[in-house]
């Protein structure tokens, strides 16, 4: 089985997300030990933001001249085939501003490709992606699910990956990380609970 790990928080060793999402990845390497991991830090080896010119680099062959462009194509190209080749997918998304990091949403714009994971027909969108497992660890300073501000966080990856046509998402979740130390404590806390007691309990 091929495991796909997404790190986008920008805060290091001091982030939740990243802290959670490799108890996930330990977990299920324990629960599974043939399990291929491949790892991309989106804080790290940012992808760049969508744009004309990146959209026209990972269409075509980059001129050699512009160095930054042929780069940009390679790292499309290789977020695309890291998605398609993976049988689950383990993404950390902090809430940044009621919402996905940025680093997330370029990642993403790079994998929304039209005949790849996603085509259009006569009788509307189908994703192309079903069978895959997606496990969201999703972090924020407030309390948000099931609220107008969650919108654009959780709910927002489900509908994504829904289009892809994936309908096995869980969400790992540690929030009200702001409001004190002994709340962040226990959602920390529950929700490596969660992760060693419930995600893999009958591997």
């Amino acid at each position: 089985m091929k495991l796909l790990h997404i790190d986008s928080s920008i805060l290091g060793d001091n982030s939740a997300s990243r802290q959670l999402s490799q108890s996930v990845v330990q977990a299920w390497k324990a629960a599974e030990p043939q399990l291929q991991v491949t790892y991309r830090d989106l804080a790290s080896d940012a992808i760049s933001h969508f744009s004309a010119a990146t959209l026209v680099a990972a269409g075509t062959a980059a001129e050699l001249r512009d160095a930054a462009l042929a780069h940009e194509a390679q790292l499309s190209a290789q977020a695309l085939e890291e998605f398609l080749a993976a049988d689950a997918v383990v993404v950390a998304a902090p809430m940044y501003n009621f919402t996905i990091p940025t680093q997330l949403k370029a990642w993403i714009d790079r994998i929304a490709v039209a005949g790849k994971t996603f085509r259009y027909t006569e009788a509307g969108p189908e994703g192309l992606c079903g069978g895959k497992k997606v496990i969201v660890v999703s972090t924020s300073g407030g309390l948000h699910v099931g609220q107008a501000t969650g919108v654009g966080h959780e709910d927002y990856l489900r509908v994504l990956f829904g289009f892809f046509g994936i309908t096995d998402v869980e969400f790992v979740r540690a929030h009200g990380l702001g409001y004190g130390e002994e709340v962040r404590t226990k959602a920390l806390r529950d929700a490596q609970a969660h992760i060693s007691q419930q995600l893999f309990a009958a591997a």
